[in-house]
């Protein structure tokens, strides 16, 4: 799955991680998300109109969406059917997994654990989610996960402001960071989107240094 996923996000190193509350703003929000130069984006399944986010977003047409904390089959095919591109999951689960490699659909299972990333390569995910990563221990859990298996990829999320950016970017274990700091529910809130568009901008510019 490392060349599915590697394909899907269209090379981006960046990928905006998304709770949104109101689906009303994803218009705008998906806006200011590609004026900023972001190229893909994750819709987390935490609220109730997770769906028509994510229809919404794919609508737009200006980024490649896909779903997030998701836990069960049933997330999978809803998350499939609103049109996301890729699931992407917190923690590992044998079920999600084999529900997205029978539709398909490349998955990144969330791992903390040496254990849990042997279980993910066993399913033939060689891209996961480090999560929550900065909590976990940030680049020096990482590194520590990667050294026995150079085969990884890693997305790390969980913590991660743009000031972390340039260290795991750094890293060559690292495929791309995840982050929700670009959209926060405080910034949708406001109706801030010239800053969602700036801290996109930023994080993206910092990605291609």
């Amino acid at each position: 799955m490392t060349a599915g996923i590697d394909s899907v996000l269209r090379g981006s190193r960046i990928l905006p991680v998304l709770t949104v509350p109101d689906p009303a703003t994803t218009h705008a929000l998906a806006e200011a998300l590609a004026a900023g130069g972001a190229r893909c984006a994750e819709v987390t399944f935490r609220t109730q109109g997770a769906e028509q986010v994510l229809e919404t977003m794919v609508a737009h047409g200006g980024l490649t969406v896909g779903a997030g904390t998701v836990v069960t089959r049933g997330q999978v095919e809803r998350a499939m059917a609103a049109g996301a591109r890729f699931v992407v999951s917190p923690g590992y689960d044998d079920e999600v997994v084999a529900r997205c490699q029978e539709l398909g659909m490349p998955a990144v299972p969330g791992i903390a654990t040496a254990t849990e990333l042997m279980r993910a390569l066993r399913a033939g995910c060689h891209t996961v989610k480090l999560f929550p990563a900065e909590p976990l221990g940030g680049l020096r859990m990482l590194r520590a996960l990667a050294a026995p298996f150079p085969q990884a990829r890693f997305i790390p999320t969980g913590g991660i402001e743009e000031r972390h950016l340039a260290s795991y970017l750094a890293d060559r274990a690292v495929l791309a960071v995840g982050g929700s700091w670009m959209a926060t529910a405080a910034h949708l809130e406001r109706g801030d989107y010239e800053e969602i568009r700036r801290l996109t901008a930023a994080a993206v510019d910092r990605s291609t240094q």
